[in-house]
């Protein structure tokens, strides 16, 4: 909530605003540690009754998978075309929804099946640029977009129509590179691409409330490249469990939150 001090001089009152009260920085703790396949390429993870699913990236990789979350074994797999480099993922019903990075579309898939359900075009291009998937999901009521800039959209789940979009801010500063998103608790987690940390927005408002810091839970000099950033955010709604992962990461972790409810 902004806050405000008044200030009387030369008979006249000014109200101004005071600074946004900074972010808090959460604490959290390993809870469990799963295998994970160290080639995918992860852009967007989900969980849902018991299981992981996951989009992978790279132009000619790239793939929607089914995961075992114990064993991390491919249960299914769905190859996207060779032109598409995969991206986010979210769940809307019975199906998935996956964003690709410069194809200019995102696909709808039956989630007991894989079957391609539809296409469609993105429409939020801005200023002649063309579209760009990066992070997606679904508050149960509307799919929350990221594209990579400062921007959130939040789309309709039938059509992807946008109904509304805000800049997201940080300690009063734009806030870009805004990618892989999970809806929480009325919230809206994400990574930052290329920082090891989870930031939470405030979906109405677009400000930081709160972040995380994770690079010590896979240390740098364990990677093997530079693309190796964190980067994957699942939420298990029913068991209030909350997974991360990266990149060409080994495992997928289990970790507590200070800020998530038990």
């Amino acid at each position: 909530m902004q806050r405000w001090i008044s200030l009387f001089t030369a008979g006249l009152l000014y109200v101004l605003p005071l600074s946004a009260p900074a972010e808090t920085r959460l604490s959290w703790e390993l809870v469990e540690s799963y295998p994970h396949d160290r080639g995918a390429f992860t852009q967007g993870l989900l969980f849902h009754d018991g299981k992981l699913y996951e989009s992978t990236g790279r132009y000619g990789q790239s793939e929607l998978r089914e995961v075992d979350l114990e064993s991390g074994r491919v249960l299914r797999k769905r190859r996207l075309a060779r032109s598409d480099f995969g991206e986010g993922l979210a769940r809307v019903g019975n199906e998935l929804v996956q964003l690709t990075w410069t194809s200019g579309h995102a696909y709808r898939w039956r989630l007991q099946t894989f079957e391609l359900l539809e296409t469609l075009p993105y429409q939020f291009a801005q200023g002649g640029k063309r579209a760009r998937g990066w992070g997606l999901c679904y508050n149960g009521q509307q799919l929350v977009l990221s594209d990579g800039s400062d921007q959130l959209y939040f789309l309709d789940p039938e059509n992807h129509a946008v109904i509304r979009q805000i800049g997201v801010q940080r300690n009063g500063r734009s806030l870009s590179r805004i990618n892989e998103l999970e809806c929480v608790n009325d919230q809206v987690y994400a990574n930052i691409w290329l920082r090891d940390e989870i930031v939470i927005i405030d979906p109405q408002s677009g400000k930081v409330t709160a972040s995380v810091d994770l690079t010590s839970l896979y240390p740098k000099q364990q990677r093997r490249s530079a693309d190796d950033v964190l980067n994957g955010i699942a939420w298990d709604k029913e068991r209030k469990r909350l997974f991360v992962t990266g990149k060409l990461w080994p495992r997928i972790y289990q970790i507590a939150i200070s800020g998530i409810p038990d």
